[in-house]
Formats: structure tokens, C-alpha cells, sequence
């Protein structure tokens, strides 16, 4: 007996010696291909390894992996996301025919936490399609109730969203020391869960410093930190259609909306009678806007403010995406706004429709 134990052990032993410590290995085999016949293989963004199936729709990948990365496989078209490092012997089997792209993960605990990401993805996205097809019955059969259909069932996708960033942050606490939660962090509104990707960002930092990714991503909420709720807003001067100078700091003592827009930006258009209702609402009580404009054409700026009739400061460079206040402020899509107290703090983002008249409403009582 004890001959066999030893004999067991030695076995276990010899069979993990086996495994090339210094390579990562990725495997598998497609069922039912069809006219699928080579394999890529992308690591982070780039193509670096292609392979054919062989007789029996298999492939293999062997890669030096010294820190863990994803790779991506690209099977005809359909696209497998894995973690992976040396040391590791990856098997991911598929089922081309299948249209649901289910597939089996062994050899790494991070790809299986990835495969557990994308079935929270797969479970919200349908409920998502379920309310998206009865909204879209309920207009069918009745047009002109749209906007009041719309009222009832958006609530509803809004509470599925929350769901899902709320599932997707407890997956990301809990496995902070891996790149499933980076993976999974990356499918949230980066807006609206700011302040927790911004915390997330400094606490993966030091774990994976030789990613390209994570150092992208570390890079970008450190420059969002600076422009984050909590912070003071960042000074500047920029000329009125005039050519006279404003400076942001001249409002301290109001509430004031920074609003970036622009005239041909259609949701800006669409959110500005919002905004002058709310305007003509509270300034009165202490709350003004200044308008930033990303137009590069001073004529349609012009025309813009007075067909939406946008009575308040407005400046702009016309440097459209060039704009150097765009860039102190982080902004990267427009519209963008932030609402700064009386100190110059800027106390919350991207209020728009009946979130800014809840914020006004609540603060200037």
C-alpha cells in the first residue's frame, strides 16, 4: 500500500514537472467548424499567431507569457477572450454551430472567471431584450403613446442597468487580484460609477504594472481624479463671442453648470430646453451656467445660441475636439456638464433631464 501511495505521489509529481513553466499553452477543439480552418490569435490588440485545425478540429498556440494578458481566440466569426500566463495549459472547447457560443474553460481559473463575466452579460442582456421587445409592442400597437410608454418602461431598463453594475462591482471586490475584474469593470458606465473605477484603478496599480491595458486604464482615472466629485473644478479664462475674456472663477459665490456642447451635437440640442428651463427656474436662488462650446465655426455657435435661446455666458477657442478646456476637463464626449458649488467644488456630473431639476430643487430650497 504504501508502495502505491508513493508510487501516486511520484506520478503526481512527474505529470506537473511536465508542464513547461517558462511558455503558456492554449488548446482545443471546434466542433462542426464548417468552412472555419484557421485559428487567430490576438494578445491584448494584436494579431500574433494564427494556426489551422487539424483532421481532428483541433489547434494549438504556445506563447511566452512572463504576466498574465488576454488573448483573444478568433474562431470564423466568433471571438473566445482568455487569461493567460506561463506555466499554463489552456483547453477551450466550442461548438461552431451553436449560436449561443457556449464553450468549455479548463486549465485557468482567471478565463473561467471571464466565461462567469460574459453569463452575467448574456443573463442582464437578456432582460434587456425582453423589455426592449415590449416597449417596442406596446408603440407598435399604439404610436401615439410613445412618450408616455417610454416613461413607464425606461424606469425599468434603468433598474436593469443598476442591477447589473451592482453585480458586476461585487464580482470586481471579490476578485480584485485578477484580470476577470478588470475585464468586468470594463462593461460598466464609466460616468456613472466613477468614483468606484477610480478607486478600483488605484488599487490595481501596483498588481499588473506591465499591462498595457491596466496601465491605460490607471493612466486615464488618474487624469478623471483631478476633474472627479470632490474636486476643485480646474480654473480657466476663455473669450465670449465678443472676444471678452471669462474666467470660470468669476461664479464663485453660485451654483454653476459647466455645460460643454456644441451646435452640431444633437443630444446637446435635444437637453437645452431643459437647461433653460431649469435657468429661468433657479436663477433667481443663486444658479447660472457658462456654456463651452466644441463648434469650430463661429456662425453656427451663434445661430445655435440664439435658436435655442441660451441666455447665459458662452465661450469657446472653435477649436472643436483641440479645445484645451475639453481636455482640462477630461471630456471626450459631448454633452458634458458639471455642476460646481459656491466654493468652486465640483460637487456632481451629467446631470441631465429631471436629474438636474432634482439636484436644483433639493439644494436651492
Amino acid at each position: 500500500m504504501k508502495k502505491l501511495i508513493i508510487g501516486a505521489f511520484a506520478a503526481i509529481v512527474f505529470a506537473a514537472s511536465c508542464k513547461n513553466s517558462n511558455e503558456l499553452n492554449i488548446s482545443g477543439k471546434v466542433e462542426n467548424p464548417g468552412e472555419v480552418k484557421k485559428i487567430l490569435l490576438y494578445e491584448a490588440d494584436s494579431l500574433v499567431d494564427s494556426a489551422f485545425l487539424n483532421e481532428d478540429s483541433e489547434f494549438k498556440f504556445r506563447r511566452v507569457a512572463p504576466d498574465p494578458n488576454f488573448y483573444t481566440l478568433v474562431i470564423g466569426e466568433k471571438n473566445f477572450l482568455v487569461i493567460g500566463k506561463n506555466g499554463e495549459e489552456i483547453e477551450l472547447n466550442t461548438n461552431y454551430s451553436d449560436t449561443t457560443n457556449t464553450y468549455t474553460i479548463k486549465g485557468s481559473d482567471e478565463s473561467a472567471k471571464v466565461q462567469e463575466v460574459n453569463m452575467m452579460q448574456s443573463d442582464f442582456g437578456k432582460i434587456y431584450q425582453k423589455l426592449q421587445a415590449e416597449y417596442a409592442a406596446k408603440v407598435s400597437a399604439d404610436t401615439s403613446k410613445r412618450d408616455s410608454i417610454y416613461k413607464v418602461i425606461m424606469p425599468e431598463f434603468q433598474a436593469n442597468m443598476d442591477k447589473y453594475a451592482e453585480t458586476v462591482l461585487k464580482f470586481v471586490e471579490e476578485n480584485k487580484d485578477n484580470l476577470a475584474a478588470f475585464y468586468a469593470a470594463g462593461t460598466i458606465d464609466q460616468n456613472k460609477y466613477e468614483q468606484q473605477l477610480i478607486k478600483y484603478a488605484e488599487e490595481i496599480k501596483p498588481k499588473f504594472p506591465k499591462n498595457k491595458a491596466v496601465t491605460m486604464f490607471v493612466k486615464k482615472m488618474e487624469g478623471i481624479k483631478t476633474v472627479s466629485v470632490g474636486q476643485m473644478a480646474p480654473d480657466f479664462a476663455l473669450n465670449n463671442p465678443e472676444g471678452i475674456p471669462i474666467k470660470l472663477s468669476e461664479y464663485k459665490g453660485k451654483y454653476v453648470l459647466l455645460d460643454f456642447w456644441a451646435s452640431w451635437c444633437g443630444p446637446c440640442r435635444e437637453e437645452n430646453p431643459n437647461i433653460v428651463k431649469q435657468h429661468q427656474a433657479f436663477a433667481a436662488k443663486g444658479f447660472d451656467v457658462l456654456g463651452v462650446s466644441l463648434d469650430d465655426d463661429k456662425g453656427d455657435w451663434m445661430r445655435a445660441i440664439r435658436y435655442d435661446n441660451l441666455r447665459w455666458n458662452h465661450v469657446s477657442d472653435l477649436k472643436r475636439w483641440d479645445s484645451e478646456i475639453a481636455a482640462l476637463y477630461k471630456v471626450e464626449g459631448i454633452p458634458a456638464s458639471f455642476m460646481i458649488d459656491r466654493t468652486g467644488k465640483i460637487v456632481a456630473k451629467n446631470l441631465r433631464g429631471p436629474e438636474l431639476e432634482k439636484f436644483l430643487s433639493e439644494t436651492l430650497k
